[in-house]
């Protein structure tokens, strides 16, 4: 069974604000002819790596709940220029949008087991993923979807 990482999603306000971070990047990228790698850099690397890579996913908390994921494809670790050890996420650049699910404010990365995740939305939940994020983040807050 994947194991999978949670992170808090600093900075971000919406799903959509991630979405178009990640396309930023993406032209960024295109722009400069570098491989199209999404990378999230943090302090900590996994010491459980064999079983996320390839199998698990990012789930990201944005605004205090689970709202979605993004396939982990690599761990890569290294010492910076000033020696101190980081950790590169490599992820697919897709987001999968997942039911939304309250989570507390922690630092850092946490392991995820897959029996704890959120499911992912289905193709049958299209309506709800087309609607703003605005309205999604309400109708989850009162236990509606």
């Amino acid at each position: 069974m994947a194991l999978n990482l949670i992170k808090l999603c600093v900075g971000v306000e919406t799903v959509d604000d991630l979405a178009q971070s990640i396309e930023r990047r993406k032209k960024r990228l295109s722009s400069v002819k570098q491989p199209l790698e999404i990378v999230h850099t943090t302090r900590m690397a996994p010491k459980r790596a064999d079983e996320i890579i390839g199998a698990g996913s990012l789930y990201w908390v944005i605004k205090g709940r689970v709202q979605c994921r993004q396939e982990i494809i690599d761990l890569r670790t290294y010492n910076d220029s000033q020696g101190i050890s980081r950790c590169d996420i490599v992820m697919k650049p897709e987001l999968v949008l997942t039911a939304h699910q309250p989570k507390r404010p922690f630092q850092g990365w946490r392991y995820f087991k897959a029996e704890d995740t959120p499911r992912d939305l289905g193709a049958g939940e299209a309506e709800i993923s087309d609607m703003p994020e605005e309205m999604r983040a309400e109708l989850a807050g009162l236990g509606l979807i």
